[in-house]
């Protein structure tokens, strides 16, 4: 199932590339399902990481994924994607400040294991690719996002709490994950 969802996802997301960059969007997909595979998480999990942005921002729908490769790697997708750019089709998306407040509040208080742990591989290869650019680029870093620097430091810290909070729930590798992913956001913002 997960080369299937390679494929798939190498064939939906043709043509792009990651934020500002000339790297193909794939790369991104393929980091986050070998940082599942690394902590031992199961193929509906990693093909789930491997799909994390189809319904997002490709034109596949929830029923695609639901039809080709079950309705749990359909569910976790779903969890992992922002509610305002699927129900709208990415027309009237919510405010940026809005969608990640809400991004939290989901991961801290509705959040089952699989989602967390696909948004979690999802954030860390986000985190290593900002800090890898950041040592390239510099502060020029910050104008390939939406939000500037002080917004982001504020969304991945307020996430590494959530992580922390719900890893006393989960467990590991949950609490490994947080303990890597606040490493890297003190890097990147301290």
């Amino acid at each position: 199932m997960i080369f299937r969802a390679i494929e798939f996802a190498a064939k939906v997301h043709a043509g792009q590339y990651r934020k500002a960059t000339r790297v193909p969007y794939i790369s991104h997909l393929m980091d986050v399902c070998r940082i599942l595979a690394e902590y031992n998480c199961d193929e509906t999990i990693q093909t789930a990481g491997v799909l994390h942005d189809t319904i997002e921002d490709t034109y596949t729908t929830l029923e695609d994924i639901k039809l080709l490769f079950g309705t749990e790697v359909a569910r976790i997708v779903e969890g992992c994607s922002e509610s305002s750019k699927i129900k709208n089709d990415g027309l009237n998306v919510a405010p940026w400040k809005e969608r990640k407040e809400h991004t939290i509040y989901y991961l801290e208080m509705e959040a089952d294991l699989p989602i967390l742990l696909v948004a979690t591989a999802d954030k860390l290869d986000n985190l290593r690719s900002m800090r890898h650019d950041l040592d390239r680029i510099g502060e020029e870093l910050w104008k390939r996002f939406n939000a500037g620097r002080e917004e982001q430091s504020w969304y991945y810290n307020s996430f590494v709490r959530v992580l922390k909070k719900r890893a006393e729930e989960f467990g590991e590798p949950l609490s490994l994950f947080a303990l890597i992913i606040e490493k890297e956001v003190k890097f990147i913002f301290d």
